[in-house]
């Protein structure tokens, strides 16, 4: 229950930095397309950053096992969602934007905030598991989806930032090479920007978006109900019943962390590529704005769910 309420607290923050995004648009202080710099910022920037920095820890077979048991819970939990996903998207007639809304969370944005303040700094190494097995699906399946394409464009998986910032810092965590002491307090400094700045730019983008058309549209509690309730119920039983928790002491923790990756809003990419193919990208857009706002709600049943079964 503690960690419940706590987790209440950090959404509300969240939230409140949303808030101040949207009313310097409403406000106009601020464009909604001058979130595009603050966007390319966080993802370029301060979460490769973040990555980097959470690797900055003392190698033990505890964090190691750790990691992959957070990659392995990844794979787990995607590869048996996405078979969901392929059997329930006919019957329910959903459209590409609606099904990949579904499967796909806004973990990036998400979890790496959640997790620093909810569970603290070293816990953000694990998050990096679920990021890595996202980000690929995300360059590969999704991509894939949009595009109409069976191709693989692995210079577009190992050329991703995030998945390099991955990649560097599972060397320096493996190899223990600690980066200079003014080096990685630059690195945390910088990372300690993405709660805000990821919350402001969010904000930013609903400020463009007619929320009364939003709130209005009965189809998109239907998809926001199978994003934040279906999906994360699913994901529960799951992790439920693959015992994964009680592979390590500290599994339980662990897989909290990929369950909160799972919670999140639908992904901000599903927006970004509609844009790119021409799909509906505004009414991703509103979905991604309505389940943004309902997760306040969802992810803290979900996590004290979570608490009580696993």
């Amino acid at each position: 229950m503690e960690l419940t309420l706590s987790l209440i607290q950090q959404i509300i923050k969240l939230f409140l930095m949303v808030f101040m995004g949207y009313a310097v648009v409403k406000l106009r202080v601020m464009k909604s397309s001058d979130s595009m710099v603050l966007s390319k910022a966080v993802l370029y920037i301060i979460i490769p950053c973040v990555m980097i920095s959470a690797f900055q820890t003392e190698f033990s077979p505890e964090k190691m096992h750790g990691l992959l048991l957070a990659i392995g819970a990844g794979i787990l939990t995607q590869a048996l969602l996405l078979v969901l996903t392929v059997v329930i998207r006919k019957p329910l007639r959903m459209s590409l934007v609606e099904w990949t809304s579904v499967y796909y969370s806004n973990s990036g944005n998400f979890i790496i905030p959640l997790v620093t303040s909810l569970l603290g700094p070293e816990w953000v190494l694990y998050a990096s598991g679920f990021l890595a097995v996202q980000t690929i699906m995300q360059w590969t399946h999704l991509k894939n989806a949009f595009s109409h394409e069976n191709l693989i464009s692995w210079k577009a998986i190992f050329g991703n930032l995030n998945l390099i910032s991955i990649f560097a810092g599972l060397i320096l965590f493996f190899l223990q090479i600690r980066l200079p002491a003014v080096a990685n307090e630059t690195l945390k400094s910088v990372g300690d920007m993405i709660g805000p700045l990821s919350m402001i730019v969010t904000g930013m983008l609903m400020g463009n978006i007619d929320l009364k058309a939003v709130f209005t549209n009965k189809r998109l509690y239907f998809i926001a109900f199978m994003r934040l309730v279906a999906y994360p119920a699913a994901a529960l039983v799951i992790l439920f019943a693959s015992r994964l928790a009680y592979l390590l002491p500290d599994g339980k923790m662990i897989l909290l962390v990929t369950f909160l990756a799972l919670l999140t809003p639908a992904a901000s990419t599903v927006t970004q590529m509609a844009q790119v193919y021409g799909e509906d990208s505004e009414y991703a857009g509103a979905i991604g704005v309505i389940t943004t706002l309902l997760c306040i709600f969802t992810m803290p049943v979900f996590v004290f769910l979570y608490q009580a079964v696993i």
